[in-house]
């Protein structure tokens, strides 16, 4: 496929559409980013999901199509992209295209050929763009729609119209997306510094919850009844443990953390020292 770039204009969104984004599809594009060709600017690929009853995009899955770029022309690799997508609906025929996405800030012009090549093979698809190169100092994620704009007969422009987008993340995938949004990073934590970031982050967030506590009895905030139940639930659920209790509890977790890490280094050294006997074995 290729063609010259179009005219692309973004516009505030009002259309109702909107989209919600597994946190294991933003991991698989910026490792499909960092395992780009070295003369590829961006990688772009095809998003899988489906659309729910509410209209919103669900996207679960994605993989990368393999395409190159000029001044003036784009070109996909269509048979790979058919190829994959044949693989992925004998493993998960629910997962439908939904759209496709690329790295880098906002939408180009080159987007505009490819946009009309995915809405030949989905109706209304979306497209996801993530700022892996931190643009503005941050990873900046965000999805779009398009229409074109027509005067009689003549293409004008693709109009782009950004929409709501619900990243969905566990704790888990939370943690490695700070870590992803941060521009320099020295190491990735390990179990113990993650665990000493989660406490932290705990203690600030019941400083706050004692002080809107204080605030409501003091009469300086209007309760909220809804939040006086949360907050309650919250503390019903909590396990009854003495303090003696929990500080065994505690030390007992860290003590498996510390044997993991340690089985996980003795792992790696034999690992190593395996390497280095097959090198040794298969030069002699």
């Amino acid at each position: 496929m290729a063609a010259p770039e179009g005219t692309v204009l973004l516009f505030p969104s009002t259309s109702s559409a909107s989209a919600r984004v597994e946190a294991v599809v933003v991991f698989n594009i910026c490792d499909s980013y960092v395992r780009r060709p070295d003369q590829a600017e961006r990688v772009i690929g095809t998003l899988l999901g489906s659309v729910l009853p509410d209209g919103t995009v669900h996207v679960r899955n994605s993989y990368v199509v393999p395409h190159s770029e000029s001044a003036d022309q784009v070109a996909l690799d269509i048979e790979y992209h058919h190829n994959m997508y044949a693989s992925h609906q004998k493993v998960n025929p629910k997962e439908v295209i939904v759209g496709w996405f690329s790295t880098g800030f906002g939408v180009s012009g080159g987007s505009t050929l490819i946009h009309d090549f995915y809405s030949r093979e989905v109706q209304s698809p979306i497209h996801l763009t993530v700022d892996t190169g931190f643009t503005r100092g941050d990873a900046s994620i965000k999805a779009y729609i398009s229409s074109n704009l027509s005067l009689g007969d003549r293409h004008l422009a693709a109009q782009f119209q950004e929409i709501p987008l619900d990243l969905r993340m566990l704790e888990a995938g939370k943690v490695g997306f700070d870590i992803l949004k941060s521009t320099i990073v020295e190491k990735l934590p390990n179990d113990l510094e993650g665990m000493e970031s989660s406490m932290e982050k705990l203690y600030i967030l019941i400083d706050e919850i004692y002080k809107y506590v204080d605030d409501v009895v003091e009469g300086r905030v209007a309760p909220d009844n809804k939040i006086g139940r949360f907050i309650a639930d919250t503390v019903a659920s909590m396990p009854k443990l003495s303090p003696a209790a929990f500080d065994k509890l505690f030390n007992d977790r860290i003590q498996d953390n510390l044997a993991l890490v340690y089985l996980s280094s003795i792992t790696r050294t034999q690992i190593s020292i395996a390497e280095k006997l097959n090198t040794a074995a298969q030069i002699l």
